[in-house]
Order: C-alpha cells, then sequence, then structure tokens
C-alpha cells in the first residue's frame, strides 16, 4: 500500500506507516475501490496530477478536431462530410465534460487554457501531425481514435469520480470514431483505385508509429506513472497499454492487406502477444517541446479562435446576468 511520492535522492513511494492519518484514510479508500468524489479530502499531489491529466486530456480533444477540420469541405461525399461534421462535434463535447470535470478540483478553466497557449501545457503529441489526404482521415479514426479508446476504456475505472464517470460517454463515442476511421480505410482498399490504395498504406506508414507514442515513454521513464498506479489514478502501465493497442490491432492492419513501416514486427509465439520495433522517442520528446510539423500551427489556430470567440461569450454572460437580474425584479 503506497501514496505520495517522497525524495529520497530517488524518488519512491511513501508506505503506509509514513503516511499521515488523512493520508492513509485517503489511500485506504482508494485501494478499496471508492470513487474520490471533488469534496473528499485528497493530497494536494493528487489533485495536481489529475488537473495536469485532465486538463492535457481536454486540450487533446478540442486541439485533436483541427486535423480533421481541415477536410470537412473536402469530404468526398455528403455523407462523409456529414459524419466528420458530428465526429468533430463528438470531440468538441468531450473536451467540454474534461474540462468541467477538472474544474470540480478547484482549476480554473480560463487559466488551463492559457497555459496551453503559453506552451506551459501540453496535449496528445498525435494532434502535431498534418492530414495530408481523405486516407488520413480514416487513419485518424483507426489508429489515433482507436490508441485513444484503449487509454480510455480503463480510465473508466480510474479512481476520480467525475473523470471516471465522464470517461464512460466518451468511449462510446470514440469506439464509433474508430469504427467509422477504420470503414473509411476499408472502402477504399476494397473499392478503390490503385492510386487510393497507395493513400491508405502511406497514411499508415505516416501515424503509426505517432500512434505508439500516444501512450508515452516506456514505464520507468516516466516520472508520474508509478505515483498514478499506487492512486489508480491509471490502471494501467504504458507500456501495457501499447501492447494492448499492438495486438488488437495489427489484425486489423492484415485484414485492410496493408502493412506496418516496422520491419521488426512479428507474432511471438512463447509470449503470445506481437513484437515490434523500437520507438524513435527523440521525435516524441521533439514534438513536446514545441518542434513537431503543426505545432505551431495549432496553437496559433487555438489562440485565433479564443480571440475571435470573445464576443460571443461576452455576449452570453451578458445575457445570463439581464435574465437573473429580471428574474430578481419579478
Amino acid at each position: 500500500m503506497y501514496a505520495q511520492l517522497v525524495e529520497t535522492g530517488a524518488k519512491r513511494l511513501k508506505t503506509m506507516e509514513e503516511m499521515s492519518p488523512e493520508e492513509r484514510e485517503f489511500q485506504e479508500k482508494v485501494d478499496a475501490e471508492t470513487k474520490i468524489e471533488p469534496k473528499n479530502w485528497m493530497p494536494e499531489g493528487y489533485r495536481k496530477t489529475l488537473v495536469r491529466q485532465i486538463s492535457q486530456h481536454a486540450h487533446s480533444e478540442v486541439v485533436g478536431m483541427l486535423p480533421e477540420g481541415n477536410w470537412v469541405t473536402r469530404a468526398p461525399t455528403l455523407k462523409r462530410k456529414l459524419q466528420l461534421m458530428a465526429k468533430i462535434q463528438d470531440e468538441a463535447g468531450h473536451g467540454l465534460y474534461l474540462y468541467s470535470a477538472m474544474e470540480t478540483l478547484g482549476a480554473d478553466r480560463d487559466e488551463e487554457i492559457e497555459k496551453l497557449h503559453q506552451g506551459k501545457a501540453k496535449y496528445s503529441s498525435i494532434f502535431n501531425y498534418p492530414t495530408l489526404n481523405w486516407a488520413d482521415m480514416g487513419a485518424v479514426g483507426w489508429l489515433v481514435d482507436g490508441a485513444a479508446i484503449v487509454n480510455q476504456v480503463v480510465l473508466q475505472r480510474t479512481s476520480y469520480g467525475p473523470y471516471s464517470r465522464a470517461m464512460v460517454r466518451i468511449c462510446k463515442e470514440e469506439s464509433f470514431h474508430q469504427r467509422q476511421g477504420y470503414q473509411i480505410l476499408l472502402d477504399m482498399m476494397r473499392e478503390g483505385t490503385e492510386e487510393q490504395k497507395a493513400m491508405v498504406q502511406d497514411a499508415i506508414n505516416r501515424l503509426w508509429w505517432p500512434s505508439l507514442m500516444m501512450f508515452g515513454p516506456h514505464d520507468d521513464e516516466s516520472p508520474n506513472s508509478q505515483q498514478s498506479m499506487a492512486w489508480k489514478i491509471k490502471r494501467k502501465s504504458n507500456d501495457e497499454l501499447r501492447q494492448m493497442f499492438i495486438d488488437q490491432t495489427v489484425p486489423q492492419l492484415e485484414f485492410l492487406g496493408c502493412t506496418a513501416p516496422d520491419p521488426d514486427l512479428k507474432f511471438n509465439e512463447e509470449t503470445g502477444h506481437y513484437d515490434f520495433g523500437e520507438i524513435d522517442w527523440q521525435e516524441f520528446y521533439d514534438v513536446l517541446k514545441g518542434n513537431g510539423p503543426c505545432n505551431r500551427e495549432r496553437i496559433n489556430t487555438r489562440k485565433k479562435a479564443i480571440d475571435e470567440g470573445a464576443w460571443v461569450r461576452e455576449a452570453a454572460v451578458a445575457y445570463a446576468k439581464k435574465q437573473k437580474q429580471r428574474a430578481q425584479a419579478a
């Protein structure tokens, strides 16, 4: 049984004997699978970890609309346009759910968004890659949302109640997005021209490795992973989740008739899992530092949206105040 990280040269977890009475009671509640609610006592580290994780999750949902928004006017059919618009709308809703869950921890939404704009808060690195053709919309839905589902299904059992409950609806909608993306690729591979089939393979080649990076660095290189597991914010390690994603995705890849850009990818009869090559972690960290293909474009677009939408928010607040005044005067 462990709780807060303490500094002893290297980071380690406090034992139950080292905890305060409040910390012990909190950890016992977590170990008993009792949800932590906003008004419950919690360690400050737990609160800060959740604010950071939930805000990054919310930022990722909102920034994740941008690569897809690029294709709304260029979708090949009206049906595809409507499907893509519905997907983008879902992701906007996910961001709102998550920002609301974050606010139950006492965080300020505007402050967290400003941190994003200043480069002090992160979002999923995958959204800093361009979407070059329609096949990318399929690959984003299949690979990116597929990786998100693997991450998020376990978050339905996270220890913080509002976050856990928000993930239930999000996972249902993400599952639809993943199927929609796979169907786009399947149609292109079954009914498309040779050029369209090549587009599918090219999209997979470009997005395969960034999708694997979505699960984060190896567990021994992740400074927050051990504590998050002890607090049951996370339920599985980064490497466990990445392996789950590969194991379920490779058969789908083979059914498409495509290949992964990984010569080391093969099924291991002894372990029952797929072995795969080493990820280019330098690329991952470069993108996180703001040096990806589309980092600046993504942040500038978000800033512009906030600035140009200020009058709408101000008008809504003014209207709400006027309605309240009328109600009080009646």
